[in-house]
């Protein structure tokens, strides 16, 4: 029997269809939403605050009131910002390595200022710690005053700060395994030990993205906070509030200087959650070479 006999018969592959089109298009589409979305309203401002010239810009920055929000603003956000890197971390340990009854429910909460309205949170927060609220009460006869304080501004910060250091230290938990953990303690390491020499260098980097990502989320926040700061001028005023304030004014360059240095802020933490990963991959590159 020849060859061509035995030879089967050539079946023909459907070509598999990309469910969306072609790369150039999809691109295209792509970029023309994030410049309508993103780009265009943030290269408005740019151009704005770019027209102020530097005496103006200075001028609107240098003024009393501007200085205390910002100085309020971006120390509550650098505070707030830790915290809630701490409680992220310590939560995001709890869930990946502990089973425990309402596990599932403790994971889901963690999301809720992302679903909650900022202005309910502000509200909530402030009954909560008033004179008058659930733990205000108890606390003001002691002479700790947390509502329309800083105190209660890094609170509110952490409230919507702490999904972002949670999701981001959780998947590395999980992907560490407790292999590690326990290679160490057979080797005689301490508890502490392993913390700080075995799972604290893998967490690092999860710890300062989350960090970076809280400070440019507390930085900007505006609902959560008016309403238990007090916005006191000089005291609990933040800049988010001076923004709205000044236009309500119609100061639009003092406005718009504020703004911009906002987002100069955003823009460097931004660019410091994309440097991260790469600087402690080279680092691990650097070391196994050696």
């Amino acid at each position: 029997m020849s060859s061509h006999a035995l030879s089967l018969p050539r079946l023909k592959i459907p070509r598999f269809r990309q469910p969306l089109p072609g790369f150039g298009l999809s691109l295209g589409l792509g970029l023309a939403w994030l410049s309508v979305v993103v780009l265009l309203p943030l290269a408005a401002l740019a151009i704005r605050a770019a027209g102020l010239g530097l005496d103006g810009w200075l001028r609107a920055i240098q003024d009393p009131r501007v200085q205390a929000s910002l100085k309020l603003s971006f120390g509550a956000a650098f505070v707030a910002a830790v915290a809630a890197s701490f409680a992220g971390a310590l939560v995001a340990w709890v869930i990946v390595r502990y089973r425990f009854p309402g596990r599932r429910l403790l994971d889901a909460l963690v999301d809720l200022p992302f679903a909650l309205p900022t202005a309910v949170a502000g509200i909530s927060l402030t009954a909560i710690y008033s004179a008058n609220g659930w733990v205000g009460r108890w606390l003001e006869p002691l002479g700790v005053k947390i509502a329309y304080t800083p105190i209660g501004i890094v609170i509110a910060l952490v409230f919507i700060g702490l999904p972002f250091a949670v999701r981001t230290v959780q998947p590395v938990l999980e992907a560490l395994g407790h292999e590690q953990e326990e290679a160490a303690a057979s080797l005689g390491a301490s508890r502490v030990t392993t913390l700080r020499r075995v799972v604290l260098p893998e967490l690092l980097p999860a710890l300062l993205t989350g960090f970076s990502l809280a400070f440019a989320r507390a930085l900007g926040e505006y609902g959560s906070v008016i309403f238990i700061a007090g916005n006191l001028p000089y005291k609990t005023e933040i800049a988010p509030l001076l923004i709205t304030i000044r236009l309500e004014e119609y100061d639009y360059p003092g406005a718009v200087a504020i703004a911009a240095l906002l987002l100069a802020a955003s823009f460097v933490c931004l660019l410091a959650i994309n440097a991260i990963p790469s600087l402690f991959a080279h680092e691990k590159r650097s070391r196994r070479r050696e």
